[in-house]
């Protein structure tokens, strides 16, 4: 994977000499404390990973680009036996030079001295100001410090770019590598449902059915949950972030998880719905049916050229179809399926949209909207081979006057992680049982 952050180091140099040069400063995430002498566990920041693969704390990576070319430089912490005896190995900078392929590397403690010579003559800095509230009083310190030598000739950054913008973009589009490692964590997550299924029953526990999902996790080489977990039983499940509790499963419940690993700094993102008894009832499995359907016709829309929105356009029609024909939605009051639509009536029960990004973050980043002359509305993004994504349509019904009270307190969601191909789409989630046959089929197993 070094020739891969050196590749994509490069392409923002690039990008840089566009923009006429400069130097770019990308800091890792600081450490959190959790109480008194406990730490949060580290995650590095996705934007500095995306560069380095460096995971240590108390990093930064500066980018020189001017007309003679690029320059990559990391600032890390120095070697310290005593304190790798408490908190294991560190690098130091000699040996992350070599090992992450940056043309130089300097203790963490030298940003005062170095940077400020790096930044002058530079005529920008590319930096995400306000991400770190450290490191932008640095950044105006170096700045001060480079504009105080104006009488000697030397000249200070004139312009200022958000670096993060530019990552967006390029973060954006996934290459092979990284396709390769979302499929390994699709698998474990994938893995992870079909177990809490296996293991669910009624009397068990919302944490009980987590533990089952974490231990697959990382007993499959996974470093953490890619986001909280949510795992509902019964009325839980129409609470959208809702998360594992002491709630117990209950015979004729349905069981609602939203839960995906992380492996090498990449999320997965699965939700499956299944019935805690092992079968669904009728109403259950209508409106399960509903949903599964509405996926399909999302997912039917993921292609190159589509919009983003295309998949949602797409979900929502059939939603809102099946409130009607379910009499969800009572048709004397709501009219046609173009006025459910119209005016927003499916909004009762489906409330989000059906997608986002998907990569190094779970909500991963990129723009949702094309570029588009000034004063004119964005359209929705076209999507393109190598762009991830959700698929994630639902119905939560809530206990409601006019709302048929067989339905009452379901709350069904269906989500998948799609990445975009030449021909269409390719469902790295497919491996999670899904449909009621399947599902019914495994908890029988």
């Amino acid at each position: 994977m070094t020739e891969a952050y050196a590749a994509r180091r490069a392409r923002l140099i690039e990008q840089m000499q566009a923009r006429g040069g400069g130097i770019a400063v990308i800091p890792t995430a600081p450490e959190a404390l959790r109480n008194n002498d406990a730490d949060f566990p580290y995650r590095h920041d996705s934007y500095f990973y995306y560069l380095t693969g460096f995971t240590e704390p108390e990093a930064v990576l500066v980018l020189v680009a001017n007309a003679a070319g690029g320059q990559s430089i990391l600032f890390c912490r120095e070697k310290n036996m005593e304190r790798e005896i408490w908190d294991g190995y560190r690098y130091g900078p000699d040996a992350a030079r070599e090992q992450f392929g940056l043309d130089a590397a300097h203790p963490v403690a030298a940003l005062d001295t170095e940077v400020p010579k790096l930044m002058a003559n530079a005529p920008a800095i590319f930096y995400a100001l306000g991400s770190n509230a450290k490191l932008d009083a640095q950044v105006q310190g170096w700045l001060q410090s480079v504009r105080a030598q104006v009488r000697a000739g030397v000249g200070a950054p004139s312009a200022a770019f958000d670096v993060n913008l530019l990552l967006d973009e390029m973060r954006l589009v996934k290459d092979a590598g990284e396709i390769a490692i979302m499929r390994r964590a699709a698998l474990i997550s994938s893995a992870a449902h079909e177990r809490a299924m296996r293991m669910s029953k009624p009397g068990l526990r919302e944490y009980q059915v987590e533990a089952e999902l974490l231990h697959e996790f990382r007993r499959n080489g996974s470093q953490f949950p890619a986001y909280t977990s949510i795992v509902a039983t019964g009325a839980n499940a129409c609470v959208l972030h809702y998360r594992a509790g002491d709630a117990v499963l209950q015979d004729g419940d349905l069981v609602l998880i939203d839960a995906g690993c992380e492996l090498d700094g990449y999320a997965s993102d699965i939700t499956r719905t299944y019935p805690a008894s092992g079968r669904f009832s009728g109403p259950q499995k209508a409106l399960y049916e509903i949903v599964l359907a509405a996926q399909a016709a999302a997912i039917a829309e993921i292609r190159p050229g589509k919009r983003f929105t295309d998949g949602h356009d797409a979900a929502v029609k059939v939603l809102a179809q099946g409130m009607l024909d379910t009499g969800l939605l009572d048709r004397g009051k709501v009219g046609t399926l173009d006025d459910v639509i119209a005016n927003g009536d499916f909004r009762q029960f489906y409330m989000h949209r059906t997608g986002h990004w998907l990569g190094m973050d779970v909500h991963d980043v990129g723009e949702y909207r094309d570029p588009a002359p000034a004063g004119q509305e964005k359209p929705w993004r076209t999507l393109q081979p190598g762009m991830a994504l959700t698929v994630e349509p639902g119905i939560y019904v809530r206990p409601a006057d006019g709302v048929p009270e067989q339905f009452w307190n379901i709350g069904i969601r269906i989500e998948d992680d799609a990445v975009v191909t030449a021909g269409g789409c390719d469902i790295i989630t497919a491996e999670a049982p899904k449909t009621v046959a399947e599902i019914e089929a495994v908890m029988r197993g």
